[in-house]
């Protein structure tokens, strides 16, 4: 899951307002973020290399340390303490903790299948990106649709108001992410819009999945902090 890892990180910002979001949203992606970094340390290798042949279920990597169960217990964790010591907050630190289990969760239906710890032990979730990948993305987009109108109702209810602009840029993110996630399902953007072969020369993929997590995170953070 990608978009709806995002959402729950600006409910929990709703929640507690006092705390960062740019932590928050950081935090919902804890382990898709190590998941890149362990890929360039050699633990979690992952292809295919090239970002124009990538889909959703031609993706091959065993998220054994990122993803696993038992590793994301640890995860939870660290979130906590990270949250708890930096912040000075146990709120914030349980709210951490509740971000990394949530995507946990998440990922349970819709994401990539993870085991217990390692693949010779119980796969723990439906592993929807392997087997129906656009079921994983509906999954993902009836959440993302619930939790932003949760999200601005409670807005609303608030008091806050926000301009049309502002509001059409926060949901514009979580659109790019799911229509993205559609339209690279099962076809990867070579064979969709037939792009000719070549070789980039390196590993195109991984970077192009560091610019889309992080690229998202900046602009829910400038456009939910600034309201207008």
């Amino acid at each position: 899951m990608l978009a709806g890892h995002y959402a729950t990180a600006l409910i929990a910002h709703q929640k507690y307002p006092s705390g960062t979001l740019l932590f928050f949203l950081l935090v919902s992606q804890f382990q898709d973020l190590l998941w890149l970094i362990f890929h360039y340390l050699g633990l979690e290798p992952t292809s295919p290399e090239n970002a124009l042949d990538v889909t959703i279920s031609n993706i091959a990597v065993d998220m054994v340390y990122s993803h696993d169960l038992l590793p994301q217990a640890l995860w939870a964790g660290i979130a906590y303490l990270i949250g708890r010591f930096i912040f000075r907050s146990n709120v914030i630190g349980l709210l951490a903790l509740a971000l990394v289990m949530g995507h946990f969760i998440l990922d349970f239906f819709s994401g990539f299948p993870h085991h217990v710890f390692g693949e010779d032990t119980h796969q723990v979730g439906l592993g929807l990106y392997e087997s129906n990948a656009y079921l994983a993305v509906l999954i993902e987009a009836v959440l993302v649709i619930a939790a932003l109108w949760y999200y601005f109702a409670q807005e609303t209810a608030a008091g806050i108001r926000r301009s049309l602009r502002n509001r059409m840029v926060i949901i514009g993110a979580f659109v790019y992410a799911i229509l993205f996630m559609a339209m690279t399902a099962t076809l990867s953007l070579r064979d969709r819009f037939g792009i000719p072969e070549f070789d980039p020369g390196f590993n195109t993929s991984i970077p192009t999945l560091a610019i889309t997590y992080l690229g998202l995170i900046w602009i829910l953070y400038r456009a939910v902090s600034q309201k207008d």
